[in-house]
């Protein structure tokens, strides 16, 4: 059976003086499979649009801001990462710079500045704790994993870096 994931993107969007990062708590939903967890800005890409398009068009419409430099850190493959099993391919991206106020809420929660090494204290989905230390390396190099879900949780890990 051939593979098809849902694409998305992922992005973390740093402060000016780089120490911080926009951070959304999905607390606005009860019905919200991620709801209580942080998680960085993104979302499903829409046919017809290539992942870059699809991350800048996230950042504006969850944050009100326009993104200027940005890097892809790596992918993801999650299979069975979905509320009904589906399975998702992530695109990573950490976002240097950008213009326009940050929103302080969207219809899925608040959002907020979170000092990096904060992030880890947070509530996240427990696979996040794997490859967050990648998104933020000083690594030049991409990494591209696989993490396995069942029931919420992840049942390995395993990247590559290029």
């Amino acid at each position: 059976m051939p593979y098809t994931p849902i694409i998305a993107t992922l992005g973390y969007v740093l402060s000016a003086n780089g120490q911080a990062v926009l951070m959304i708590h999905r607390n606005a939903r009860p019905d919200d499979a991620h709801y209580g967890k942080y998680n960085g800005l993104g979302g499903k890409l829409e046919p017809q649009e290539d992942v870059v398009s699809g991350m800048r068009r996230e950042l504006r419409e969850e944050a009100g801001i326009e993104a200027g430099a940005m890097s892809l850190r790596g992918t993801i493959s999650w299979p069975g990462f979905g509320k009904h099993g589906e399975d998702w391919l992530g695109f990573i991206f950490v976002i240097q710079s950008w213009s326009g106020t940050p929103l302080t809420q969207n219809p899925e929660g608040t959002l907020e500045w979170v000092p990096i090494e904060a992030i880890p204290s947070l509530n996240l989905w427990p696979g996040d704790r794997h490859f967050l230390p990648l998104v933020f390396s000083a690594e030049p190099r991409q990494f591209h994993g696989v993490m396995p879900y069942a029931s919420g949780q992840p049942l390995s890990w395993h990247y590559s870096l290029i």
